[in-house]
């Protein structure tokens, strides 16, 4: 009896394995070349500024320091920009709107926005482009260890406060009496007022400190340090003050009094001088916070840095306004004079 070709069978599953291996090998190929074709991921962060578009809310600065760090927006980062258009009280409502479109980081520019992003995440990490007191707002544990989903930049430094009076002292050789008007109960006041009242005590001036919580209180504030026979006005930032800067300017005009201001942007509203950290380097600088979270750095291990970049700006129209001369020595180490 003849019996039938037992290679057959053998040969034949040969070429079944052959075929698998080589359509997984094929299916492998095609796996990764269409997860090689999905886009990456775009991370998208959050911009929250209480100030209408279009103004000093520093946005352009603020992707200027992303473009140095190889982002391009639209491209390899999406920015989610959340206005109140200078309505603060809708600034909680935007807040909650980042967060609910789960971005990867918040980026506050100003005191108020961190506040609010700060009450409606306690997981999205926080970056505060310019805080006057992060310590005193409560935002941070401190400086060097912030604790927390926060971390960012301050706009106080240890000399900022007798620096900006002995300006004044030169401007106005007889100042005795020193007006401070600004929103006294604002947490991110204490520490600037506490190195206030050093400075006027190192220099021999008297200190009137006014309370500024409403903008009906500004004009009434100026008044106040007329009657007090003030020599100068030292204004303190807050979102009263900001909101109000042009009110404020043609009030301390108007009152005669020569007036120092907390942020660059009361020189174009008509202010006299400004001096202090340069804010678009801070708002550039916080750029460099963001890359940095996004590469996985925790905000609670990043410090906050002080400023170091500050100007000095001179009005001279607001000068004139008053009959005030401002000594040429002085105008000579202005960064910026405004003719």
């Amino acid at each position: 009896m003849k019996i039938g070709n037992r290679q057959q069978p053998i040969e034949n599953n040969k070429r079944v394995r052959v075929f698998c291996v080589a359509l997984c090998a094929l299916l492998l190929v095609l796996c990764s070349a269409a997860e090689a074709q999905q886009p990456k991921k775009i991370p998208r962060i959050g911009f929250l500024a209480a100030t209408p578009s279009g103004s000093s809310d520093r946005t352009d600065t603020f992707r200027q320091g992303l473009h140095a760090l190889g982002y391009v927006e639209g491209k390899n980062i999406i920015i989610e920009y959340r206005r109140a258009e200078g309505k603060f009280e809708r600034l909680p409502d935007l807040a909650a709107e980042l967060v609910h479109l789960k971005v990867e980081v918040i980026v506050a520019a100003g005191a108020a926005s961190t506040r609010c992003a700060k009450e409606a995440t306690s997981t999205i990490p926080i970056v505060m482009a310019s805080d006057n007191d992060p310590v005193g707002s409560g935002f941070v544990a401190s400086l060097a260890r912030p604790g927390s989903n926060i971390t960012g930049l301050s706009q106080m430094a240890p000399e900022l406060a007798g620096k900006r009076l002995e300006i004044l002292k030169e401007i106005v050789p007889k100042l005795s009496s020193l007006a401070v008007l600004g929103e006294l109960n604002n947490p991110g006041t204490a520490q600037s007022l506490r190195e206030i009242q050093l400075a006027t005590g190192l220099f021999g001036v008297k200190l009137q400190s006014i309370d500024i919580r409403t903008p009906e209180d500004i004009e009434s504030g100026f008044q106040t340090a007329s009657k007090g026979r003030a020599d100068a006005v030292l204004i303190l930032g807050g979102p009263v003050a900001t909101s109000q800067r042009r009110h404020i300017a043609e009030l301390a005009a108007k009152s005669g009094l020569p007036a120092m201001y907390p942020q660059s942007d009361y020189m174009d509203a008509g202010g006299l001088m400004f001096y202090g950290p340069s804010v678009n380097d801070l708002f550039r600088r916080a750029a460099i916070y963001v890359d940095k979270i996004l590469r996985g750095a925790k905000p609670a291990e990043l410090p906050v840095e002080q400023p170091t970049k500050f100007e000095f700006i001179i009005n001279l129209k607001a000068a004139k306004q008053i009959g005030l001369t401002i000594p040429p020595n002085v105008l000579a180490r202005a960064d910026r004079v405004i003719k």
